[in-house]
C-alpha cells in the first residue's frame, strides 16, 4: 500500500473520541459514518484486517470483530480471495440506522438542540461488556452449511413427543396447584427432589433440599455468585484458556482475574498463585475438553483448605461421557464445604430452556435466594414442573443416551476428517462432550482463518476469545458438534482445509496444504 494510501486510510478511519464506547464500537462508527457520508462508495475495497490494525494501532481481533459484525449486517461484504468491500446496499442499510448528531460524540449542546432528541445511552451506561470478547455467531448462521458452533440443539435429536407430553401433563387441572401459586422465593419441590435424588447422586453428590437453588441456566448462576461474592479486590482464578461466558459475567463486578494454566490433565494445581475463588470446569474443561485427574482433584481441595479459598465447580457436560468411568465431581470429594457446585438441567435438551441449579451450603443458598428474588423472583414454575415430570419418567436419561450416541459418531467423524485433510493440525479426541479443541500450525491465526472459512461455508470458534491473555497469533480454535450432522462433517473439514490453503497462499507459506479432492 502506497504511503499516501496509508495516510488516507488512517484519516478516513480515525477513531472518534468517545470514552464510553469500546475500540470495536468506535471503529464501527468510523466505518459506518464513512459509508453514510459517501466517503466510501458501494464496492469500495477496504484494507485487510491485518493492515488496518497496523495502521490504526489496534488489535487484530478488534478489527476482525468489527468487520465480521458489519458483514453480518450488510454494510460490508467479504468476497472469496478478494477481501472486504463496501456492500452494494450499504447506503440503504445505513439509512435505516438512527440519525447521528452533526457534532462529535460527547460534544455538549444547548437546550434547544437537545429538544426532541433521545438520551445518549453510551454515555449513561456505567457497566458495559462491549469490550469483552465473547462467543458469537453470525445472525444468519443457519445459512452456513458447516456450522461448528456452540449453543444449539439438534432438532433431529430433540424428544418432541416426550417433552410435549410433559408440558401437556403439567397443564392438567390436577397439576395446576403445583406450579400456578406465587412461589415468591421458592422453587418447585418436585424438581428439587428430582435433582437431589436422581441427578446429583450420579455425580456422587448428596444434598438437602435447602442446599439447592434453581437458576435460569448456568450463566444466571455465575451472575448470582458474582453479585454475592465478588468486588474489585476479589482474586478470581480462571482456567487459561477457559470459559468466556463465566469470565464476562464475573467481570461485571470487576474482580482481579488470575489466569491459571491448563494442560492435558486439566487445571495445573501445583503452580497456582493465591486466589480467593477458583472457577473450574473439571469434567470436560472448557474449551480444551481435558478431564481433571483424581490426584489433582484431591490436591486442589487440600490446597483450598490450606490457603482458604473457595472452588466454584461448573460440572460442564458431565453427562456426555463415551468411554471409561466418570470422574467424581469435586463436590462429592469436598469434606469442608469449600465447593460451590453449578449444574445445568436443560443443556443436553436445548440451551433455550434455561434451567440450571446451584448446590452450596444453606447459608449461601439463602443469600442467593434473596438475590435471585430481586433479579427475576424465580425461574418459570411451569417449566420447572414440566421438567420435573420429564425427569421422573426417565425421559432425561433416554435422551442423554441418544445424544451421547450421536456425539460419539460425530467425534469419530471429525477426528477421521482432521487426520485426512489437516494432518498438521493437533487435537485430542475427548472422552466425552460435544467439541474438539484444535491447535493449528504456528503460522495460522485462527481469527483470520475463521473469516476465510466463512467464505467457504464453515463456521469455527477462534480460540482467542477463551483466553484472559491470548497468545498472538492465536493458533487455537474449537469445533462444536451440536449443530452439524455426522454426514456433513467430512465435507465441512474439507472446506476448512480449502480455507487453510487459501490462508497459506496469502501468507506465502512454502508448504501450503493441499486438501483432498471432493
Amino acid at each position: 500500500m502506497a504511503r499516501t494510501n496509508r495516510t488516507q486510510w488512517a484519516q478516513l478511519f480515525e477513531l472518534p473520541e468517545h470514552a464510553a464506547l469500546s475500540l470495536q464500537a468506535r471503529l464501527r462508527l468510523a466505518i459506518v459514518q464513512a459509508v453514510m457520508d459517501g466517503r466510501l462508495s458501494p464496492g469500495a475495497a477496504l484494507p485487510s484486517s491485518r493492515e488496518l490494525a497496523r495502521l490504526l494501532g489496534l488489535g487484530r481481533n478488534t478489527v476482525t470483530a468489527a468487520y465480521e459484525q458489519l458483514v453480518d449486517e450488510q454494510f460490508l461484504e467479504a468476497r472469496p480471495r478478494s477481501g472486504v468491500f463496501v456492500h452494494g446496499r450499504a447506503r440503504a442499510v445505513a439509512a435505516l440506522e438512527p440519525p447521528q448528531a452533526g457534532r462529535a460524540p460527547g460534544e455538549r449542546s444547548d437546550a434547544s438542540d437537545r429538544a426532541g432528541r433521545a438520551p445518549s445511552w453510551p454515555t449513561r451506561v456505567l457497566r458495559s461488556l462491549a469490550d469483552q470478547p465473547t462467543l458469537s455467531k453470525p445472525q444468519r448462521w443457519r445459512d452456513y452449511p458447516f456450522p461448528f458452533v456452540y449453543g444449539q440443539f439438534d432438532p433431529e435429536l430433540f424428544p418432541t413427543e416426550d417433552f410435549r407430553a410433559c408440558c401437556v401433563g403439567s397443564l392438567a387441572r390436577s397439576q395446576l396447584k403445583h406450579w400456578t401459586p406465587d412461589f415468591d422465593n421458592d422453587d418447585v419441590p418436585e424438581l428439587i427432589e428430582q435433582i437431589r435424588l436422581r441427578l446429583l447422586p450420579k455425580r456422587g453428590v448428596f444434598a438437602l433440599a435447602e442446599e439447592i437453588l434453581i437458576t435460569v441456566g448456568a450463566q444466571h448462576s455465575y451472575h448470582l455468585l458474582a453479585e454475592a461474592l465478588f468486588d474489585g479486590t476479589t482474586r478470581v482464578g480462571l482456567e487459561e484458556p477457559g470459559h468466556p461466558h463465566a469470565r464476562n459475567t464475573f467481570s461485571l463486578r470487576a474482580p482481579r482475574f488470575v489466569p491459571i494454566d491448563v494442560d492435558e490433565q486439566g487445571l495445573v494445581v501445583d503452580t497456582m498463585p493465591p486466589v480467593d475463588y477458583l472457577f473450574v470446569t473439571p469434567s470436560h474443561q472448557s474449551p480444551t475438553t481435558a478431564t481433571l485427574s483424581l490426584e489433582r482433584r484431591q490436591w486442589l481441595l487440600k490446597r483450598a483448605e490450606l490457603h482458604d479459598f473457595v472452588v466454584i465447580e461448573d460440572d460442564y457436560e458431565a453427562e456426555n461421557l463415551y468411554e471409561g468411568s466418570p470422574m467424581p465431581a469435586l463436590k462429592s470429594l469436598d469434606k469442608s464445604g469449600r465447593v460451590i457446585y453449578i449444574g445445568s438441567i436443560s443443556k443436553s435438551l436445548s440451551p433455550a430452556l434455561r434451567l440450571g441449579y446451584i448446590v452450596a451450603p444453606r447459608a449461601l443458598i439463602a443469600e442467593l435466594r434473596r438475590l435471585r428474588h430481586a433479579m427475576v423472583r424465580h425461574p418459570s414454575t411451569f417449566l420447572q414442573q414440566a421438567y420435573a415430570l420429564f425427569l421422573s419418567l426417565g425421559h432425561h436419561e433416554s435422551h442423554a443416551r441418544r445424544v451421547n450416541n450421536a456425539m460419539q459418531e460425530r467425534l469419530a467423524a471429525v477426528a477421521q476428517a482432521l487426520r485426512l485433510d489437516l494432518p498438521d493440525f493437533e487435537f485430542r479426541v475427548p472422552q466425552g462432550g460435544a467439541s474438539v479443541w484444535v491447535r493449528a500450525p504456528a503460522w495460522v491465526d485462527a481469527s483470520e482463518l475463521g473469516l476465510i472459512a466463512r467464505r467457504h461455508g464453515v463456521l469455527i470458534e477462534a480460540g482467542e476469545v477463551f483466553f484472559v491473555q491470548p497468545p498472538y497469533p492465536c493458533p487455537y480454535f474449537r469445533l462444536r458438534l451440536s449443530s452439524i450432522q455426522a454426514s456433513q462433517i467430512p465435507a465441512g473439514i474439507r472446506a476448512l482445509a480449502l480455507a487453510v490453503a487459501e490462508l497459506a497462499t496469502a501468507r506465502g507459506e512454502p508448504r501450503a496444504p493441499l486438501p483432498r479432492p471432493h
